[in-house]
């Protein structure tokens, strides 16, 4: 990415928070964390954030609840589970309720930072295409105003 990421961890483990913290910090992402969701919803109201980390697990509600209470961005926030009980049930549930990968604890950071990298990467380019459409729509739309003023001045 040519700006630097936002990245959310959610978990109540402080050690998993400071750890993930320490590990994205010196990638150069920019981090914050949240214990529960409610703070990560509170948050997520004032600041934009590319990606949130989310245990699945949470004091005040069930990651895959969470989802869905994040506040809707554009681009899209990245969502992406984060699990010490795997499950079929709760990945099936996961994917369903939007998030773009689930993970499993223990982290292996190889991993993790390969799919924020390559979820990064879709993002970027997303909202590369977006710009590209808008510019196109403003282009198209000029040309529009411009030959509907010709014809105004030969009338």
């Amino acid at each position: 990415m040519t700006e630097t990421a936002r990245i959310l961890i959610i978990d109540d483990d402080e050690s998993i928070r400071k750890a993930l913290s320490a590990v994205l910090e010196d990638k150069g992402y920019i981090v914050d964390t949240a214990q529960c969701g409610s703070e990560a919803i509170e948050k997520s109201k004032t600041s934009f954030y590319n990606v949130a980390l989310i245990d699945i697990r949470l004091p005040d509600i069930e990651g895959t609840r969470l989802l869905k209470a994040l506040n809707d961005t554009v681009p899209p926030m990245i969502k992406i589970i984060v699990t010490g009980y795997p499950s079929l049930a709760n990945a099936v549930e996961a994917v369903n309720k939007g998030a773009d990968a689930y993970i499993l604890k223990p982290l292996v950071m190889d991993n993790v930072l390969k799919t924020i990298r390559e979820h990064l990467k879709r993002q970027q380019e997303a909202r590369k295409y977006s710009e590209e459409r808008v510019a196109e729509f403003i282009e198209t739309r000029a040309k529009e105003l411009e030959a509907e003023e010709a014809a105004q001045r030969i009338r």
